[in-house]
């Protein structure tokens, strides 16, 4: 089946479109809090968390003895891109704006598949005129030893966009940066995050799982929303030599 099937498939469901939305409302719950919202047996609801999870609407880490499940909007985003951004751009900023108020820091989780290889996957995230392909017309300067800054810039910026540390460097499957936002009052802030890229060869292909925590629980949505977006575009880079051209995509590139 493919790829997109599976997440139709996954939405068709009512059960399963109201674990997204509890998954939405508040990210990293465990399968005893699923359950405890719903007329069902544990067994049932995780059924559906494993279709949820098959079509890569949810990713699921453990801490500790818990396994929590988190909300991964790409695949909507995808849809978004292939069917919905001709007709309307701002659906997909609400599915992407996902503020919630949570007692401890934040953590958000992002999974994609990209057909590359592990070596060609790294030097899209690391190299700077690629980097400018997907993320919005931003490049990344930085010599990627552990320990090393690193900035993220645009043409028509006056300072960084962002800046921080390559904390672990293990070319090519795991970076981890402290990332400090700079494009605006709000974002900077939020002070310092955490960005941990984990890449994973899957036969012919790649998965790239993104994981943004260490985010005050009052962080704006801006500092976290683009991903999905970011994410798309880079596979769109890699699988095909092309820039996405929706309209969220290129509302900073026309900036240059």
């Amino acid at each position: 089946m493919h790829d997109m099937d599976l997440v139709f498939r996954a939405l068709a469901d009512p059960t399963r479109r109201a674990l997204l939305d509890e998954l939405f409302a508040r990210d990293g719950q465990t399968l005893v809090s699923l359950t405890a919202r719903h007329d069902m047996t544990r067994i049932a609801v995780a059924k559906h968390l494993k279709i949820l999870e098959d079509a890569g609407l949810i990713v699921s880490r453990r801490r500790g003895r818990e396994k929590l499940h988190y909300l991964n909007p790409v695949p909507i985003r995808l849809v978004h891109d292939r069917w919905v951004s001709k007709y309307t751009e701002p659906w997909a900023a609400g599915l992407a704006g996902l503020k919630h108020e949570l007692e401890d820091q934040m953590e958000k989780v992002f999974e994609i598949y990209i057909r590359t290889t592990p070596e060609r996957l790294w030097e899209a995230i690391t190299d700077p005129v690629i980097r400018t392909k997907y993320q919005f017309g931003a490049s990344i300067e930085s010599d990627w030893t552990a320990g090393s800054p690193y900035r993220l810039g645009h043409p028509a910026a006056e300072r960084p966009l962002m800046e921080g540390e390559n904390l672990v460097v293990e070319r090519p499957n795991r970076l981890v940066q402290t990332m400090r936002a700079l494009w605006g009052p709000d974002a900077e802030r939020a002070g310092t995050s955490r960005v941990t890229w984990e890449i994973e060869p899957v036969g012919d292909s790649c998965r790239l799982t993104v994981v943004h925590d260490q985010l005050p629980p009052d962080a704006p949505a801006e500092l976290y929303g683009g991903w999905p977006m970011i994410l798309s575009g880079l596979q769109t880079w890699l699988e095909t030599g092309q820039t996405l051209t929706t309209p969220g995509s290129l509302m900073y590139q026309q900036a240059r």
